[in-house]
């Protein structure tokens, strides 16, 4: 596995693979990676002859009441479970290799972004399109994967490769879940053992509204409302937005269509912010 740092060895490495007609997955991450991510990993090698992880935290998805400097990071952690898991190349650029001083270009995509997380972070996806336009343009990989629980994020990155002709497939793996049904994230290791039986809630409130559409309930107020009604038992429970949505638009519905729609909640637990989602 080759660890690399800057913009122009990932360009000649990934040229170098390109050269002996292999095919190439990306996987971008922030960083501290979790099963979630090894998930992504092992869908990226079923699908590519080589894997590319990005490990960058994105400054330019932060607000600016948001704590950057705060995010999880352990580098060496992630090295060795990319080695583990057969990665070609783990491309760990600076801050200041990706966005030097003076840098001031931007990718905005104006619609699939607008609702749900775009509403209460207003700059996050102008920053996600950014930092994933340019390491497509980097990479230049036949693949991106991404997970499902950030599934606005996914829209959004497939409507900008789609508006842009970047030509490159986007994969979309299952949420992966602990144990206890939570979904896999980052900020799930900040949570105490009070917090975490609260923000268990969010993942009941979407089995509660996917058995109800499975038995054949296809309005969304009503099953916004029983998820909400879950939510609000827990204390330390803040929701920020329980909303039904097109998988592909983000836009809210009139009535759930089977597998087209999904319920996306995004919620407080004290001072956590986590997000999930379920197809319905």
């Amino acid at each position: 596995m080759r660890k690399i740092t800057t913009i122009a060895e990932m360009r000649t490495a990934a040229a170098g693979l390109r050269a002996a007609g292999k095919s190439i997955a990306l996987v971008p991450t922030m960083g501290a990676l979790h099963a979630g991510h090894a998930a992504l990993i092992t869908a990226a090698a079923g699908r590519a002859d080589a894997v590319v992880v990005s490990v960058f935290a994105n400054p330019l998805a932060f607000g600016p009441n948001e704590q950057f400097a705060g995010y999880p990071r352990s580098p060496d952690a992630d090295s060795r479970l990319c080695e583990g898991m057969g990665v070609e190349v783990v491309f760990m650029p600076s801050t200041e290799e990706m966005f030097p001083r003076g840098y001031s270009s931007f990718v905005s995509e104006e619609a699939v972004g607008k609702p749900l997380c775009g509403i209460s972070r207003p700059a996050h996806f102008r920053g996600v399109t950014t930092a994933a336009a340019k390491l497509i343009n980097i990479v230049r990989p036949d693949l991106l994967v991404l997970g499902q629980r950030d599934a606005q994020q996914a829209a959004v990155l497939r409507k900008m490769i789609g508006d842009l002709h970047f030509g490159v497939e986007i994969a979309v793996v299952p949420t992966v879940r602990e144990p206890d049904g939570l979904a896999a994230g980052v900020r799930n290791a900040g949570l105490t053992a009070t917090q975490r039986q609260d923000a268990l809630a969010i993942h009941a409130a979407l089995q509660r509204a996917k058995e109800m559409a499975d038995s054949g309930t296809k309005n969304p107020d009503r099953l916004i409302a029983e998820a909400t009604h879950i939510l609000s038992q827990r204390r330390r429970v803040r929701v920020i937005y329980v909303s039904i949505v097109d998988r592909e638009t983000m836009e809210p519905v009139r009535e759930v269509v089977p597998g087209r729609h999904m319920l996306a909640i995004a919620a407080w637990v004290d001072e956590v912010r986590l997000i999930d989602n379920i197809v319905l």
